[in-house]
């Protein structure tokens, strides 16, 4: 029986005072780092994201499925580095990889072996003809973008609305827009994400809702003799988690093959993690680019972006796509055991049952409970969204009840549970991840519904 909001909220504004207070109690070491770094460093952190309220937990140590703070506490971790760490902390065999190259040596800007045999592997997941590798998901989908703009020749780049894909000046737009930033013709405005972007910059970047067949046409039909390339996640990973509805992603590649197009996905994080090749894999649908990096380097700073030969090949004729560290020989190293020793068929059998497992305990705890909310079940990636029923695109998220998230994070991370900060985020399970670790989950979850529904 369904809980009024209303009451549902007012108890979780209170538990959210409750466990805030709580929370600085049992990490005075963070808070004593978070002061001295914030001398050194924007925030107290090294990036952005990092960044918390009233502070951010600093971390010790990670071992397994669990990571440890300053302050000695111990957490069941569905964090994993914004979901890079799908092996877990301290794999074995990942840690073997990055000892055998760290004594042959960690750098040479040079093209190693075990480069070439990850290549090839990432090309066999995913269907590619050719691959580049960069040093992170933004290097990635910038260099992508400009290899399919030469590509077609043509200049603007189109995106979704909602959808974040690193922070080069092309793709900082609508990425966190405000619910009033529609247009004229109900197509969103491209609305900056960062100041310092020269203004000129939007002239390049139109954008277009997810999971809109007919709004895609509209703006192609208008534009496409100016658009060289939509860049989008297939299943959108910057609200929780929004899935592409039945026939959206096919319709999606008929109409980039009608105007001249070049489609990529960016798979920074289904890449890896909800199949052994990705969305690409999963949906059935070829783009043109895909992007790649997260978990596909167990944990060391690793990208790459690859497809068609006839694009990629654009690289050879005048198009940059360049980096010192492209290709270092640690990474090389994880990434390819990552591949071939880790994240193997049994792993992924092992990681769909924990998944499955974790989502449908939730929703019944949901369920029981009367809080309007779902669950989302994909691979070792799944989320709760606080709303009563699934999100279709961006402006969807704005229904999603803040109040009932932010004090279900304090509530399970003051008991022993580290989830990404904020409601857009969605959880990583590891293979090391154990079903006493989710059982343990769903158990937090209870409680805390119990506390707010009554």
């Amino acid at each position: 029986m369904p809980v009024s909001s209303g009451a549902i909220d007012e108890r979780a504004k209170k538990v959210l005072d409750e466990e805030v207070v709580t929370y600085e109690e049992r990490t005075p070491k963070s808070k004593a780092l978070y002061e001295r770094a914030e001398r050194s460093m924007p925030f107290g952190v090294t990036s952005s994201f990092q960044a918390g309220d009233p502070y951010p937990i600093y971390l010790a140590s990670g071992q397994g499925s669990h990571v440890t703070d300053a302050d000695g506490n111990t957490y069941i971790d569905y964090h994993n580095g914004f979901g890079c760490m799908v092996v877990g902390h301290a794999h074995p065999k990942v840690r073997a990889a990055i000892e055998h190259a760290a004594a042959h040596g960690t750098h040479f800007a040079a093209t190693t072996e075990t480069a070439v045999l990850y290549a090839e592997e990432l090309k066999k997941r995913f269907g590619l003809e050719k691959i580049r590798f960069t040093n992170s998901g933004t290097e990635a989908t910038m260099d992508a973008i400009r290899v399919a703009r030469a590509g077609t020749g043509k200049d603007v780049l189109l995106k979704i609305e909602g959808s974040y894909h690193g922070h080069h000046d092309a793709v900082m737009y609508s990425v966190i827009p405000s619910m009033d930033s529609a247009g004229p013709t109900e197509r969103p405005w491209t609305a900056p994400f960062s100041r310092g972007i020269p203004p000129e910059t939007a002239n390049s970047t139109m954008i277009v809702p997810f999971n809109d067949v007919e709004g895609l046409a509209n703006i192609l039909n208008e534009h496409g003799d100016r658009i060289g390339a939509l860049i989008m996640e297939p299943v959108m990973m910057n609200i929780g988690i929004v899935v592409p509805l039945p026939g959206y992603l096919q319709k999606v590649r008929e109409l980039c093959d009608k105007h001249n197009v070049a489609l990529i996905f960016d798979e920074v994080k289904t890449g890896v993690t909800i199949a052994p090749g990705g969305a690409t894999e999963y949906y059935g649908v070829q783009p043109d680019l895909v992007c790649l990096a997260k978990a596909i380097g167990g944990g060391t700073p690793v990208g790459a972006f690859g497809g068609k030969a006839s694009l990629m090949d654009e690289i050879m004729n005048g198009v940059a796509a360049l980096g010192t560290f492209n290709g270092n020989p640690l990474s090389m190293a994880a990434g390819l055991a990552t591949l071939t020793e880790v994240l193997t068929p049994d792993a992924y059998e092992r990681l769909a049952v924990l998944g499955t497992r974790l989502a449908q305990g939730c929703q019944k705890v949901l369920d029981q409970y009367g809080i309007p909310a779902v669950t989302t079940d994909l691979g070792c990636k799944g989320s709760i969204t606080f709303r009563d029923k699934p999100l279709e695109r961006y402006r969807d998220f704005a229904e999603v009840d803040d109040e009932v998230f932010d004090a279900y994070w304090y509530w399970v991370v003051n008991r022993g549970i580290y989830q990404t900060p904020g409601k857009e985020e969605q959880w990583t399970i590891s293979v090391q991840h154990s079903e006493e670790d989710i059982d343990q989950t769903v158990e937090i979850l209870a409680d805390y519904c119990e506390r707010v529904a009554s």
